[in-house]
């Protein structure tokens, strides 16, 4: 018996009546042979890893821009929390591991550089707007590999594009994704402010605090354990009503204490106003955009293919290619 049959036979026996079973998955766009060890979502899991938009992530902001310090959480080591708090409550649900770690790794791949200042430059300026989830789906299904896309499994696509937005995903695993991703952000965001200086301990409400832990680790733990709780034996992910509640309220902490804190921000116009420049000279001058992007020039306009070369760019890339395009330089004799 084959090692991939013999994990997916595993699956049956132990996995929950809710979870999505590899043998069972809807498939690729596009056939290919079965790999004799891994199940198809382990070789998603494998091809993320492996992929050049992943490799961008360890250069792309989180929140604060271009930190001085080497702890503060990149887009990488974003996605890595949250992929590990994803499969911690995959595990303890009886879920499917594999199909949540492949959604948690892929899920940014389309994010912009400078994070979310980055995604409202690009929405703002891109007919028809722009939303990073869509954009990480667009990466996976064509950018990728010359235009070949990874061809990926549907569930993990679905869970990539779920992950934000109106659209609820139809697995379980896709659903925890969302979660995960927000118990991970407001967590890593708050010891990354603290860590700046932008808020300190007693900046959080008091009540927040005794319902959710004082520290990184506490909120973390209760939070995972409370989504493990009020969605066992359940065909849908959820919370309890106070602790889903008071994450929320501290959410909307964040986006007033830190998210639109000026002194965290205030390098924010200044990276939005360099990519808008940057797009707005590609889009005028169509020719100097790289080989990768011109048949996505011909095939859906040029604005399309320059929304894909700047949303794919690392923040030191797009420094370093705004003062090529921009800044004047020194005049020598040859």
């Amino acid at each position: 018996m084959e090692i991939r049959t013999r994990i997916e036979q595993m699956e049956r026996q132990t996995l929950s009546p809710h979870a999505c079973l590899s043998a069972k998955s809807l498939g690729r766009d596009r056939f290919e042979a079965e790999c004799p060890v891994r199940t198809c979502f382990q070789r998603d899991i494998d091809r993320i890893v492996h992929s050049k938009a992943f490799r961008r992530l360890k250069h792309k902001t989180q929140v604060f821009l271009q930190p001085e310090g080497d702890h503060y959480r990149t887009r990488m080591t974003h996605t890595l929390e949250v992929a590990r708090i994803a499969r911690t409550i995959a595990r303890a649900l009886r879920l499917n591991e594999d199909l949540t770690e492949a959604a948690a790794l892929g899920h940014d791949l389309g994010h912009t550089p400078f994070g979310h200042a980055g995604e409202r430059a690009l929405n703002d300026i891109m007919p028809g707007g722009f939303e990073h989830n869509v954009q990480s789906l667009r990466v996976v299904e064509l950018l990728e590999r010359d235009g070949d896309g990874l061809n990926l499994t549907n569930e993990v696509r679905e869970g990539i594009l779920c992950h934000t937005g109106p659209q609820r995903s139809k697995t379980m695993e896709g659903q925890l994704l969302r979660l995960a991703d927000q118990i991970a952000y407001i967590n890593h965001d708050i010891d990354d402010a603290m860590r700046g200086g932008i808020i300190y301990p007693i900046d959080i409400p008091v009540h927040l605090s005794q319902t959710l832990g004082f520290s990184h680790s506490d909120r973390i733990n209760t939070l995972t354990l409370d989504v493990i709780a009020a969605s066992q034996g359940r065909d849908r992910i959820c919370q309890t009503e106070k602790i889903g509640s008071a994450m929320r309220e501290l959410r909307g902490f964040m986006f007033e204490a830190v998210y639109r804190n000026p002194m965290a921000k205030g390098q924010e116009a200044k990276a939005q106003d360099m990519l808008v420049r940057l797009f707005e000279h590609y889009r005028a001058n169509p020719d100097e955009l790289p080989s990768d992007f011109r048949e996505i020039r011909y095939r859906e306009g040029v604005e399309r293919a320059v929304c894909d070369y700047v949303a794919g760019m690392t923040d030191s890339y797009a420094v370093a290619l705004f003062g090529e395009v921009f800044i004047p330089r020194a005049w020598t004799v040859k």
